[in-house]
């Protein structure tokens, strides 16, 4: 009777010390692989793309509907994720900046806290990672095939150096991540950063997918035509299609970083089929890409599996930004459209988070790394700006975001600097064109603009309701809650056209002006 009263006791204090193990954190992300090409989020490309580890992801956790970026563009957006800080804190606003590696990251207080670390893939922040007890990652965005990788043995700041790897990026950086897995105690936590640099341009893909979509006629977005942004009431151009057509055709065999599928040629000047046909490859290309990943998240869920390690990890994949795949006439990211700004997003933890689970929350990339440290039963830093969104995904939130703060920084005359605020129903943007001097900016300023888009009853923003007379007084609101959020994450920026003078009340002008003193 002892001996059964002890393996009892021994059996359950077995199990009392596996719930009270921290969990791994395995965090994926790719580049630009926006949700239209994920299959799991709908829309007219879902039969199309190959994604057998996303969905298998979602099949066994939750997704995020309503992830946005706050600044939508790769090197910002990499920087908030790392420091739980807004572009104006970290000082990362533009593709030029640099993270420090003195700032305090997600990696440091991990590993600080007894985790092993590593980021394998893209990082593109300049500087030497700090946090990580290895890394090995691509210089700026790298190659898709034969790609040079920098470590501590050979590490040069910027984006030259490296050593030189046979075979295709997202392979070797999905068989680095096993091999790194393999070599490390399992008598320790993990903290691994899996960044592949597909599906970023030029959209490139291994050999395997050479045939996927072979011959399909791919489905085009209502606005793919918009030739004309006055149609919708943008005042700005952005990045059409036609800049790919135009790469394409000028592409050569001196060029180190080729799009697939080259030599381009066109047989027509006619401007609707040039833009239907540069759609056409441009997304064939992309799925493909985007294949590449999946067979990689299939890869490390595999091993994980193998390993006995998956039920006691968390596993998140998610992109830096959105992408546009012709939506608007548009190529790219950087604009606060929906298409750019979402950030795809799909979480698995057996231990605890809900099975094909969807959630409504407004989050943003901010929010993160304070979810990765309430996993892992970390307190965040005073200086982390964004909040853990675990119990959100538990379906207990009690403390919903009701608005979410977006500030694009790096001015270009078509792709104008702007800010603005997204509800679960509306969205206002203040274009107010000024680079500030930034690095990487353009130094012509474009005229001010506002712009609302009622995502009810106009989910994909084609028309501009800024001067609708049925939408006064929501509009005004949302004028006045912009400077409310512009403060709560303490952009207190003055440079910009004061956004206050365009507030219809005297009284409201000078309530809110108060604030940027």
């Amino acid at each position: 009777m002892k001996k059964i009263a002890l393996f009892i006791f021994i059996v359950l204090l077995s199990c009392n010390d596996k719930n009270n193990q921290k969990p791994n954190i395995v965090f994926i992300m790719s580049d630009d692989h926006t949700s239209q090409a994920w299959g799991i989020y709908g829309g007219i490309l879902s039969d199309y793309v190959k994604n057998d580890g996303i969905k298998r992801l979602a099949n066994n956790g939750t997704v995020l509907n309503n992830l946005f970026c706050t600044n939508s563009i790769c090197v910002p957006s990499r920087a908030s994720i790392l420091t739980g800080k807004y572009s104006h804190i970290n000082g990362v606003y533009n593709l030029p900046d640099a993270l420090s590696p003195d700032s305090l990251n997600i990696a440091k207080i991990l590993k600080e806290n007894g985790y092993q670390t590593s980021i394998i893939g893209k990082w593109h922040l300049k500087k030497e990672p700090s946090g990580f007890d290895y890394y090995k990652v691509l210089p700026g965005q790298g190659l898709y095939h034969d790609p040079y990788f920098k470590t501590v043995e050979n590490w040069e700041d910027g984006y030259s150096g490296g050593k030189k790897e046979k075979g295709f990026s997202a392979d070797i950086i999905g068989d680095s991540s096993i091999e790194w897995l393999s070599n490390i105690s399992r008598d320790k936590p993990f903290f691994m950063m899996t960044h592949f640099k597909a599906t970023h341009e030029p959209f490139d893909y291994p050999e395997r997918h050479n045939d996927l979509n072979k011959d399909v006629v791919f489905p085009e977005p209502q606005s793919l035509y918009e030739f004309d942004s006055n149609e919708s009431g943008r005042k700005h151009i952005g990045q059409i299609v036609e800049n790919l057509t135009e790469r394409w055709l000028n592409d050569t065999s001196k060029n180190i970083n080729r799009y697939p599928g080259m030599p381009f040629t066109l047989n027509t000047e006619n401007k609707k089929e040039i833009r239907s046909i540069t759609y056409q490859k441009f997304v064939r290309d992309f799925i493909r890409s985007g294949a590449s990943i999946d067979d990689n998240i299939v890869k490390l869920l595999d091993y994980l599996e193998k390993e006995n390690l998956i039920e006691n990890t968390v596993i998140i994949y998610t992109s830096d930004q959105g992408y546009f795949l012709g939506e608007h006439g548009y190529m790219d990211k950087r604009w606060f459209y929906e298409e750019s700004a979402r950030m795809p997003f799909v979480i698995s933890y057996p231990n605890e988070i809900p099975k094909n689970n969807r959630i409504d929350d407004l989050v943003t990339n901010v929010d993160i790394p304070s979810l990765i440290l309430d996993y892992a039963g970390i307190e965040k830093p005073e200086s982390f700006q964004g909040s853990s969104f675990r119990n959100a995904i538990l379906n207990e939130n009690k403390d919903e975001k009701e608005y979410i703060y977006y500030r694009y920084w790096q001015h270009d005359v078509k792709r104008p600097a702007h800010l603005g605020i997204r509800s679960k129903t509306h969205k206002l943007i203040y274009v107010y064109g000024d680079g500030l001097n930034k690095s990487g900016v353009n130094k012509t300023n474009t005229k001010p603009t506002w712009e609302f888009y009622d995502l009810e009853n106009d989910p994909f923003e084609n028309s501009n309701e800024i001067n609708n007379p049925e939408y006064k007084s929501i509009i005004t609101n949302l004028r006045n809650q912009l400077i409310i959020e512009k403060r709560k994450v303490k952009d207190y920026e003055l440079e910009i056209p004061a956004i206050c003078a365009t507030i219809t009340s005297t009284a409201k002008r000078t309530r809110f002006s108060s604030i940027f003193r």
